[in-house]
């Protein structure tokens, strides 16, 4: 039927003829889309030999289906989302609960994270992404951070339940057997210490079974986004504020040692030593996007300018590395704020200037 016709609104048109017409190019393609669809999912019920609708986002049917190289996960999750807003139709619904639809986001929504999670990880080589990481369009990065915060939380319930203190609620808190599918993935998924931390150190390891040599002297290596040869060298000079499970990994897994007092940065003023730390603050920053700092954390500062202080005294090419103690000042810093020089708190209000502009984490 030409379209052209049944459009004509400047024109009488028949109420049958205009009905026909929303049917065959409107409604239909939308039914033959959901039959293909609950097609698809009854196969699945029948091939596998489940009870549930229950499957990874990024399922798609195998090619002896029919339909076959449908998308029935990322259905599943449309049909879900539907259905939370009240419009599907209720015979749909009866369709879908007769094939076993999980219709719970929750229920499957660790499923989902974990599918790619597992995809991320196999191609990294660990499953220590950064909070912006994103996989086939899924925010693995923010999901892992939460299932982190949910596995301390399950931690902080045993150690009350331990010391024999009432746990108030368990809601939140990561269970074993999803704590054992992510181990599975990495068992260092979840540190106890900085994650970027254990990100650098197992690309650093990674690096050195597929028989590559860790960077000690000048230049840079950059992997995945990380410059492992800044991080040896803060991890060298910085040895002192590492917790002894670190140094023994650096020592016996990598073979890193500390840094000789001959290696070791010349002394500076106060006023050289604050604008080093704002420098480190912008710089990682920059990194994470965000300014939550762990109070054990140095960061490296490349090529800075023996004796200036100020913007000048970080500049590429211009001298050697410096490590500093960032968590440390960041949090002395706040507790010391109504005592600062009226400069050095003008200095920090240009900070959280930036970070507020950058849309970046608190100071």
């Amino acid at each position: 039927m030409p379209a052209r016709e049944p459009l004509k609104f400047s024109t009488p048109r028949d109420p049958t003829l205009l009905a026909q017409f929303v049917k065959l190019r409107v409604i239909e393609p939308e039914n033959t889309f959901w039959r293909r669809g609950i097609q698809a999912a009854a196969w699945y019920v029948k091939e596998t030999g489940a009870g549930q609708l229950r499957m990874p986002y990024d399922y798609v049917t195998p090619g002896h289906w029919v339909p076959a190289g449908f998308p029935l996960g990322t259905w599943l999750a449309d049909q879900r989302k539907t259905h939370k807003a009240g419009r599907l139709d209720p015979g749909r619904v009866e369709q879908l609960d007769g094939l076993g639809m999980v219709w719970s986001h929750q229920a499957i929504a660790f499923e989902e994270g974990l599918t790619a999670a597992r995809a991320w990880a196999a191609v990294h080589g660990h499953l220590l992404p950064p909070a912006t990481a994103v996989w086939d369009g899924y925010p693995v990065g923010t999901w892992t951070k939460n299932q982190r915060f949910a596995a301390r939380a399950a931690d902080q319930n045993a150690q009350r339940r331990q010391a024999g203190l009432p746990v108030p609620s368990s809601a939140g808190a990561l269970t074993e057997a999803r704590r054992a599918a992510l181990e599975e993935i990495d068992p260092g998924w979840c540190p106890v210490w900085d994650t970027g931390w254990q990100r650098c150190f197992r690309l650093a390891q990674n690096l050195l079974q597929n028989g590559g040599a860790l960077p000690v002297v000048a230049g840079k290596l950059i992997v995945q986004g990380e410059d492992l040869r800044r991080w040896v060298t803060a991890q060298r000079l910085g040895w002192e504020q590492l917790l002894h499970a670190q140094q023994w990994l650096l020592e016996n897994v990598l073979g890193i040692e500390p840094a000789d007092e001959a290696e070791r940065p010349v002394k500076r003023t106060q006023d050289d030593m604050w604008a080093l730390n704002l420098a480190a603050a912008q710089q990682f920053h920059a990194r994470e996007g965000h300014l939550r700092v762990p109070r054990k954390h140095v960061e490296l500062l490349e090529d800075v300018v023996e004796g200036t202080t100020g913007p000048s005294s970080h500049q590429a090419g211009a001298g050697g590395p410096v490590v500093v103690r960032l968590g440390v000042w960041l949090d002395n810093v706040r507790k010391r704020a109504g005592k600062l020089a009226e400069q050095r708190r003008a200095d920090l209000d240009a900070l959280r200037h930036a970070l507020v502009s950058g849309r970046g984490g608190g100071c």
